[in-house]
This record gives C-alpha cells, sequence and structure tokens, in this order.
C-alpha cells in the first residue's frame, strides 16, 4: 500500500477502504506523506466525491486521530448544535441554557470566529472573568453541577482535520461537500455527543449560496452522523440578512440578554425555539416537536433560561455585571448613526457586506492570529420588508477608529437597498432534514 495508489483510485473514481484511509491520514499526520500528495489525494476527492461508506469512514479516521471526549459520566442524551457559520448567529447562547433548562445536558466545544462569521467563544469574552479553557475534568464537573459548560476546542481535537483544512485553504479544495461534512462532523463526533442538531445557513452570508448546495451538505452530514451512531437532524436556516439586530462580540451578547428576557427580535427567538426543540426530541425529553416547542417558551417567558445562563457564566468565573447591566459590556469610543436618504422598503441587508463591515471595524478575523475588539460592530434598524422613512436610521456603527469606520460605512452603503415595491420576505426555515 502507498499513497500514489490511493491516490490514483480516487482519481479513478474508486471507492477506497478503511486501512487505505487510515494509512493516509494516518501517513499524513505523522509526516511521511508530503503535502503534494495529500492535495492530490484532496482535489480528487473534490471531482469524484465519496460514498456514504467512505465519507463516514473518512470521518470517523479523522475523529480518531486526537483525542476522543468520553462524556458517559454525564447521564441522559447528551445534545449539541453547530451552525456553519453566519452573521449576527448567536443562537448558542441563548439555546444553550435553553436546552440545558430543559434537562438536556449541553457540554459544548465552541469556535472562534474567522472572516465575516462569528464565533461563540469570541462572544463569551465580553464577559469579563469568563474561562473559555478548562480541563477536561473540569469540563465535565460543569456540566455535571449544572447541565451546561461551554469550552473552547482544545488542540488535541481532530489534529487531521487542522492539517487538512490548512492544506485545502491554498489548493482551491475548500468548498467539497464531503471534506466540509467530515470536517465538521469529525469534531463532532470526538467531542462525544450522544444527538447533534445541524444548522446549515443558506444565502449571500453563508458558505452555502444556494438551497440546493445546503441541502446536499445537509443530507450529507446527516447520514455521517446516523452511520456513525449520533442521531442527527438539520434544518437549513436563511442567512440573506443578518440573524437578529446586531453584528459584534458585545453587541451580540446584549442582544442574547434580552432574547433570554423574552425580549429579544423575532428571527433570533422563533429560531431558537425550532432548534431547541429538536434538541428536546432528540434528546428524549419530548415526543414531538411542537410539544417540545410550547415547553421551550414556557422556560424562556418565565425566565428559567436567563437563570441557567447566569448559572453558568458564573461557574466559567465570568462576571455577571455585564448581565445585571448590559452598558458595563465593552463599549466602543465612536457611536455614529447610518440614515437612510430616501424612502420605501428594505429590499436587501446582503448578510456578507454586513459582516464584512463588522469584520473592517475589528469585531472578526481576517486570519486566525488576528486580535479582535470585542466592543466594535453594527447594529441594524431596518430589515428585509420594513418600511423605510427618509432621515430613519438604518445603521448604527460602533467603531473605535475613524479610518475603519470610514471602511465600514462603504460596505453598508451597498449591502442594504431600498425601493418603492414591498418585496417577499424570505423564509426563516426553508427544509429540515433527519436521518430517519
Amino acid at each position: 500500500m502507498n499513497a500514489y495508489q490511493i491516490i490514483l483510485k480516487k482519481r479513478e473514481g474508486k471507492k477506497i477502504n478503511k486501512q487505505e484511509i487510515e494509512f493516509l491520514l494516518g501517513g499524513y499526520v505523522k509526516g511521511w506523506i508530503a503535502d503534494y500528495q495529500m492535495a492530490a489525494f484532496l482535489m480528487a476527492v473534490y471531482f469524484q466525491g465519496m460514498s456514504d461508506e467512505e465519507l463516514t469512514e473518512f470521518t470517523e479516521v479523522m475523529a480518531h486521530s486526537g483525542e476522543i471526549i468520553n462524556l458517559s459520566s454525564i447521564a441522559g442524551v447528551k445534545v449539541d448544535k453547530h451552525s456553519t457559520g453566519g452573521v449576527g448567529d448567536k443562537t448558542t447562547l441563548v439555546l444553550a441554557p435553553l436546552a440545558a433548562a430543559a434537562g438536556i445536558p449541553v457540554a459544548k466545544m465552541s469556535g472562534r470566529g474567522l472572516g465575516h462569521t462569528g464565533g461563540t467563544i469570541d462572544k463569551l469574552r465580553a464577559l469579563e472573568g469568563f474561562e473559555v479553557h478548562l480541563s477536561r475534568e473540569e469540563f465535565i464537573d460543569r456540566v455535571l453541577d449544572n447541565g451546561l459548560c461551554i469550552v473552547g476546542q482544545t488542540d488535541n481535537l481532530v489534529p487531521a482535520d487542522k492539517q487538512l483544512y490548512a492544506l485545502r485553504d491554498v489548493t482551491a479544495t475548500v468548498d467539497s461537500i464531503p471534506l466540509i461534512a467530515s470536517s465538521i462532523m469529525s469534531k463532532k463526533y470526538a467531542s462525544g455527543t450522544d444527538a447533534l442538531v445541524l444548522d446549515v445557513k443558506m444565502g449571500a452570508g453563508a458558505f452555502m449560496k444556494t438551497l440546493s448546495e445546503a441541502q446536499d451538505l445537509a443530507e450529507s452530514m446527516v447520514r455521517i452522523g446516523t452511520r456513525l451512531g449520533v442521531k442527527t437532524a438539520a434544518f437549513i436556516t436563511d442567512m440573506n440578512q443578518p440573524l437578529g439586530r446586531t453584528v459584534g462580540n458585545a453587541l451580540e451578547m446584549k442582544e442574547v440578554l434580552l432574547t433570554l428576557r423574552g425580549e429579544g427580535p423575532l428571527d433570533l427567538t422563533n429560531l431558537c425555539l425550532k432548534l431547541g426543540s429538536c434538541m428536546l426530541v432528540l434528546g428524549g425529553k419530548e415526543d414531538h416537536l411542537e410539544l417540545a416547542e410550547a415547553r421551550l417558551k414556557e422556560i424562556l417567558y418565565s425566565g428559567r433560561a436567563l437563570e441557567k445562563f447566569i448559572s453558568f457564566v458564573k461557574k466559567q468565573g465570568g462576571s455577571i455585571q455585564g448581565i445585571e447591566d448590559v452598558e458595563l459590556l465593552p463599549r466602543a469610543g465612536m457611536i455614529q448613526d447610518f440614515k437612510a436618504q430616501t424612502e420605501g422598503f428594505v429590499q436587501e441587508v446582503d448578510a456578507f457586506k454586513v459582516g464584512m463591515a463588522a469584520m473592517t471595524l475589528g469585531a472578526g478575523r481576517e486570519k486566525k492570529e488576528d486580535k479582535i475588539d470585542l466592543a466594535v460592530g453594527v447594529e441594524l434598524f431596518k430589515k428585509i420588508g420594513e418600511r423605510v422613512k427618509k432621515g430613519e436610521t438604518l445603521f448604527r456603527i460602533h467603531s473605535n477608529s475613524e479610518k475603519k469606520f470610514e471602511a465600514a460605512i462603504e460596505l453598508l452603503k451597498e449591502a442594504l437597498v431600498i425601493s418603492v415595491d414591498e418585496p417577499l420576505i424570505p423564509p426563516l426555515i426553508y427544509d429540515y432534514i433527519t436521518g430517519e
């Protein structure tokens, strides 16, 4: 067995077996299979794809390239949620305490933001003192104690994926459904979850631009999860415009707190209820999505989800002063409104351009090593379908740099389109896919 033969088989569209996958990935991680050989294999996968069996085995071998987290000491069905990345997507911070308050153990490893998409770990850093790096024992103890813990991903989790992603990034193989699916699912499998709800974003601000692409990715991940023994379901949700009305870490934390008080934007609240309902069903707490949603509404509007969030923050060393008074969260030095020059209806709020504007302000990273500014970002006062009068505020920009502010304004001017015609409002959820 050698790398050349495996690359040739895949190039010819033939199926490779688990032993060949183990040889290839193991050799690459250990350094005796060269970058150029793995790059050739990735390009062969890009054009030839993988069967369900190949992809499941590829995912499993990737997961086993590092540590596999054992959550068996935590009673109950552990349910995780993963989003493929969006703009203004702060669902985890509402959803996790909501599900935990309903009795679902949530032991979650989350990532940092990169590019125009935000990261849960960055948002949590807006709470002074919050600790995102815990030992394995501390991580499990927090879940046992409180039903909820969110930490950053460890360096030992799926090292093969880290190496492959860096290579994909420079070989034009990032946008391959099998490679995206295996990257996501290998980390979820390694994190020890029993069940998984996927939020596959679709639209201008997402990696999947079309419904068919999003469906292909969602179906692929659901099949992988099911074959690996992880109960998996996927929602395809809209990312043509940002989710909620804030983009930027401290700003989004404020919106999370509003939502946990029952006062958040409808799109964010409704999406969290839908995703949470699925978590309850997969976790065996309810038999039907409708019953689960009714239960979650009661938990949300009674304040129990907020209580769980406060307890979660305290147990990970975070200050609750910013929760009690959101004005104590990081604040930018410059706050300025961008107002409408015309009237009509909002036709478009391009999520990608809004995300890029926030990144330009310093709310996101262009490279992994970039430092972010927790205070900066964008507030949206108008979304698709809403009426606009001349002089009304469209955006509020939070910045700590005049130069960055000017660059962000140019992007935001292009992001929002106003027309005299009332548009069709895009659905929040396009599809729901299960392994059944």
